[in-house]
């Protein structure tokens, strides 16, 4: 079996049957005048979240060595704020919807409860809102303030 390149000639004489002509290349096309892009709904999105927890009283260094570790495990944690009896957790959560970062900022602390050395609390408030909402908040004077700075911090 003889193997011709695109333009050459075969056997028989005739040039191979090619959409284009020799040394041309293939035209572009590109989205019909009017046609807009549009985002996949299902994309993941940016939600703020910040997770209240409280409990019985807890020796304050240990409450901050638990936080800390988490914020060491967890590189996504931007503030934590804590009080011998209650902490709050704030960070950002890559989710394609609501449901998806408050389940799994509902179950941020008691998985890593152990593992962090975190008090036995319980969550006692939790709020999710959308990248928009945050920055509108924020613009306009009230909600959270921004968090900084980042760290692990006494109320």
């Amino acid at each position: 079996m003889r193997r011709v390149r695109p333009g050459d000639r075969s056997r028989s004489g005739a040039a191979e049957a090619s959409p284009r002509g020799a040394g041309e290349e293939r035209a572009l096309t590109s989205v019909a005048a009017g046609d807009r892009y549009e985002e996949p709904r299902d994309l993941p999105r940016l939600w703020h979240v910040t997770l209240s927890v409280s409990g019985k009283e807890a020796p304050l260094k240990e409450v901050r060595r638990g936080l800390e570790q988490l914020a060491h495990d967890h590189p996504f944690l931007l503030t934590s704020r804590y009080a011998n009896d209650h902490a709050e957790i704030r960070y950002w959560e890559e989710a394609r919807d609501l449901h998806d970062a408050a389940a799994v900022a509902l179950r941020l602390w008691g998985e890593h409860r152990l593992t962090a050395g975190l008090p036995p609390w319980e969550i006692v408030g939790l709020e999710v809102i959308d990248r928009e909402t945050y920055h509108q908040r924020i613009s306009e004077g009230y909600g959270p303030l921004p968090a900084t700075p980042v760290g692990v911090h006494p109320f």
